[in-house]
């Protein structure tokens, strides 16, 4: 297969005026600073993204008065080659994306800087299937979710076919697929505030994924319409990648799961069906 180069755009940016809990608690200004299994989260996310083939460059986002103590992170990565520069961030999650694309067209790969359990498999997923779509979404499913841990996800997207789990990966081949972006302009989480959702892809689309009436792919495709674009997902098979750190919760997980990726000896948590 045909190289197929790609910038990657993380995203690294805290909420305006929200002081991170675990950032406070690890005593570092950034959420992305903050240690699992021995090093910063986004060292994690570097880990796999510099050792991947064909990317042309990644551009991390983060409000300017992060990017010094960020950059001492990013230092160590430097030397392999790929070229790694710092973007200003916007309260706003679509602008902050397109500022990362500095006007450029495409094609990018966009990730967060908590998403700890990436794989390059996944990855790769996420960039063949970009080859022939507009925009790409990586998700997983509920049992596959739960097979890694029964904890690792609470809320899923009810669809016909299954309940899905968004894993903080885009595709966005192209400038229609940056169009279609404007669906998280709000800054998604579409589960706690449907009104964004109903904002985001109109009505009937939101009527026929609440009552089941449509597949997830399906569903992909119709909204994909309202933007004139092909909007398709990649399922994969490995649940952990709908698992990344936003609370103690999942940082529990997270690290119990990466540490056994690194051959560390760390127990499964045991996690309160009712904590946070």
């Amino acid at each position: 297969m045909a190289p197929f180069p790609v910038t990657v755009i993380v995203l690294a940016a805290q909420r305006t005026g929200v002081v991170n809990p675990l950032a406070a608690r690890a005593g570092v200004s950034h959420k992305c600073l903050v240690p699992i299994c021995e090093r910063p989260l986004i060292a994690h996310v570097m880990e796999t993204l510099t050792t991947l083939p064909d990317v042309a460059e990644i551009r991390v986002v983060l409000e300017p008065e992060g990017q010094a103590d960020v950059d001492e992170v990013l230092a160590g990565f430097r030397s392999r080659g790929t070229p790694i520069t710092l973007v200003d961030s916007n309260p706003n999650i679509v602008e902050s994306v397109l500022a990362a694309t500095k006007g450029e067209d495409g094609p990018f790969v966009v990730t967060t800087a908590d998403n700890v359990l990436l794989t390059h498999e996944g990855f790769e997923q996420i960039r063949d299937a970009m080859r022939s779509a507009d925009a790409v979404i990586g998700v997983t499913t509920r049992d596959r979710v739960w097979a890694v841990h029964e904890q690792g996800q609470r809320n899923f997207y009810e669809f016909r076919d299954d309940g899905y789990a968004n894993c903080n990966i885009y595709g966005l081949a192209n400038r229609k697929g940056l169009n279609a972006a404007e669906i998280f302009r709000e800054g998604g989480q579409f589960q706690a505030n449907p009104g964004r959702l109903l904002r985001a892809v109109g009505l009937l689309n939101v009527l026929m994924m609440r009552f089941g009436l449509v597949t997830f792919p399906r569903g992909l495709e119709k909204v994909g319409k309202r933007f004139s674009a092909r909007l398709v997902p990649v399922t994969f098979a490995d649940g952990a990648l709908a698992i990344d750190v936003d609370n103690e919760r999942t940082y529990a997980i997270c690290e119990w799961v990466l540490g056994q990726r690194l051959g560390m000896d760390i127990p499964k948590p045991e996690i309160d069906p009712d904590s946070k």
